[in-house]
């Protein structure tokens, strides 16, 4: 555990609680904690998820624009559900790009968990999507995904972050609940 894993995991904490809570300064916050893990997994030879943090970074732009000038009246994103072939194409496109990431990793790097990674990046990326547009099926999807990111980052040595990623959890099951509470998913 270092002082930049542990600023990285403070920042995403703060990145995720104001995610949950619709505030849109999750997104710089979280621009600026995705950019320093990608430094932390290339470090320790993650490579599909140091290239995942760098998708998030432009994903964070993204983010931020669509919660705060999106929409006809450039007000923002409400909160929506993804009708069932949107879901299905979602996930799809995760799967194809976990094997292409997947094959690319185990074929020409050194990566320490070439498939498990890019599995876990491919639908990380539909995932933040989802978020982006505040889609509340994102939440499912990411309790699924940072449970097995748990493992995968205490198997590597970074208890912090698999801490991180606990506590991830615990916020994207509150998300799940208040986003479908949210009255603009009602109407």
């Amino acid at each position: 555990m270092s002082g930049l894993e542990l600023f990285a995991a403070a920042l995403g904490v703060i990145a995720v609680w104001l995610t949950v809570k619709q505030n849109p300064w999750c997104w710089p916050i979280g621009l600026v904690m995705v950019l320093l893990y990608s430094w932390i997994f290339y470090d320790v030879k993650l490579y599909s998820d140091m290239l995942l943090q760098v998708v998030y970074a432009v994903l964070q732009l993204y983010g931020w624009w669509q919660w705060t000038r999106a929409g006809q009246a450039h007000e923002g994103r409400q909160v929506t559900r993804l009708d069932a072939p949107s879901v299905w194409l979602g996930l799809g496109i995760g799967a194809a790009g976990s094997l292409v990431l997947g094959a690319a990793m185990a074929h020409w790097t050194d990566a320490a968990q070439p498939w498990l990674d890019a599995a876990l990046t491919g639908f990380s990326l539909v995932a933040q999507w989802w978020m982006a547009q505040k889609r509340v099926q994102c939440w499912p999807l990411w309790i699924a995904l940072d449970c097995i990111f748990v493992g995968l980052f205490i198997y590597k040595g970074l208890h912090l972050t698999a801490a991180l990623y606990t506590l991830f959890t615990l916020l994207a099951v509150q998300g799940w609940q208040e986003w479908r509470a949210d009255p603009a998913l009602r109407s």
